[in-house]
């Protein structure tokens, strides 16, 4: 068993947002990658697009998501899916930081993953 700890005073920021990137990992072979997100208290992601599918879980604290131009609360448990190309952020106008987790995976991610894997089979 291996347990990667949140190493929250060792958290890089970029683009609006505090973050610990799932990968690298050594003995982590996966078909997608992942972060750890803070979003601060008055704070927001920069509104942005990419490639890759991706997945935010909402953790802990309230925050709004604005995905396609559409803008929903996002609370604990809550789960937004967004296409690749489509534009989104997060808006954080509470008094207390927002906490996330985010996934994203493209075919590239995929057939990395499936390459490894035979690799270690």
């Amino acid at each position: 068993m291996e347990i990667r700890p949140l190493e929250r005073e060792k958290m890089v920021f970029e683009n609006g947002a505090y973050g610990q990137r799932l990968l690298p990992w050594a003995a982590l072979n996966a078909p997608f990658e992942g972060a750890w997100v803070t979003v601060p208290a008055h704070g927001a992601t920069g509104a942005h697009s990419h490639h890759e599918y991706e997945l935010f879980i909402a953790v802990n604290g309230e925050a709004v998501v604005e995905s396609g131009g559409e803008r929903r609360a996002f609370r604990p448990g809550d789960i937004e899916f967004h296409r690749p190309g489509t534009e989104h952020r997060i808006l954080n106008d509470g008094a207390e930081d927002f906490e996330m987790y985010a996934i994203w995976w493209d075919s590239d991610m995929t057939a990395k993953f499936a390459a490894r894997h035979e690799e270690l089979a």
